[in-house]
């Protein structure tokens, strides 16, 4: 069977099924199903590791341990005071690590935005099939809309799978930019406290308590000034806002989402000005690393070298219109 879609031919989704191996469209079954119970190790209590607690564990795994032997071969290598070595440090596994890994996303979420078209044709199409079937079979309105939606979750993951840009391939970049900064925060605070595993570690701190510059000398010891911490608290929320000023219609649980990360990023001003100035600080170049590459990332020039498809949202004045919006809900509003 054949209808026209879109200034084109299409077959319908009973001949697509068939001619794909696909059995007839069936309606999904609402009772009778059994649950899946959850296996014993999910709902066992979780104890503490050899008694010493998970933070004394985590302080002594073997990434922690890494993590310092790299800050110790970077300050080593360039020669540089230890404020320095944690600086080249942070850019170093940003721009190696974290850079690549967020112009893999936003590959992904481009193609992924250009299949839009193509997959809101295919819903409606797939209404349309459904409705018929369940006039024609009397299901009732649940029985239709469960599938509707099993059938169309089929279909565009198909889709995905096609074009090999499934949306979780997106979020390879939180799954090793968050552990890094773990294992680099743990890392300088073990050589802050004395508590490093590493064998070249054991005189760190001192080092550490001459290694600062301007107003924090000892990074060893809370930045009194509140500046370091402050600054963290103010770039987060740049980014937050970045982010927010380039989502239109935003859903409500990306709102809810957003306003969490603006209260974590308030948050952590205090939680900052209690931390030695060496993780503070690495903290504040990490968020502006991250705050450099959310900004690159919008350059049409950088886009098109990444091989980053182009989309419908994309602007050729990406600053510029930055610009304007952040000076429209912050500045000129009334």
């Amino acid at each position: 069977m054949l209808c026209r879609l879109g200034g084109r031919w299409l077959r319908t989704l009973p001949a697509l099924q068939l001619r794909a191996g696909y059995p007839p469209l069936a309606p999904v079954p609402t009772t009778g199903a059994k649950r899946p119970t959850l296996p014993v190790w999910a709902v066992a209590p979780v104890s503490a590791v050899d008694g010493n607690g998970w933070y004394e564990a985590l302080a002594a795994s073997s990434p922690v341990r890494v993590a310092e032997e790299v800050l110790l071969g970077v300050h080593a290598t360039t020669g540089l005071p230890w404020w320095g070595g944690i600086l080249v440090s942070t850019v170093a596994l940003r721009g190696a690590v974290t850079l690549p890994l967020a112009a893999y996303q936003h590959y992904i979420l481009a193609k992924v935005e250009n299949l839009q078209p193509e997959i809101k044709a295919i819903a409606k199409h797939l209404n349309k099939e459904v409705a018929v079937r369940a006039s024609q079979l009397g299901w009732s309105k649940r029985v239709a809309r469960l599938t509707y939606l099993k059938n169309m979750k089929r279909l565009v993951s198909e889709i995905y799978v096609r074009d090999n840009c499934h949306p979780f391939k997106a979020t390879v970049l939180v799954w090793i930019q968050i552990p890094v900064w773990v294992f680099m925060s743990v890392a300088l605070r073990n050589f802050s406290t004395g508590a490093t595993h590493s064998e070249a570690g054991f005189s760190v701190p001192e080092q550490l308590a001459t290694g600062g510059t301007l107003w924090f000398p000892d990074l060893t010891a809370p930045d009194s000034t509140w500046i370091l911490p402050i600054s963290v608290g103010v770039i987060n929320l740049l980014i937050v806002e970045i982010y927010a000023l380039q989502k239109i219609g935003m859903s409500r649980f990306q709102t809810y989402i957003t306003y969490f990360v603006r209260a974590v990023s308030v948050l952590m001003i205090p939680i900052a000005a209690a931390m030695p100035s060496s993780l503070v600080l690495y903290w504040l170049c990490s968020s502006f690393m991250g705050l450099s590459q959310n900004l690159l990332l919008r350059s049409p020039g950088f886009r098109q070298l990444c091989r980053i498809p182009s989309t419908k949202s994309d602007s050729e004045t990406p600053y510029k219109d930055l610009f304007a919006a952040f000076y429209s809900k912050f500045i000129s509003r009334k």
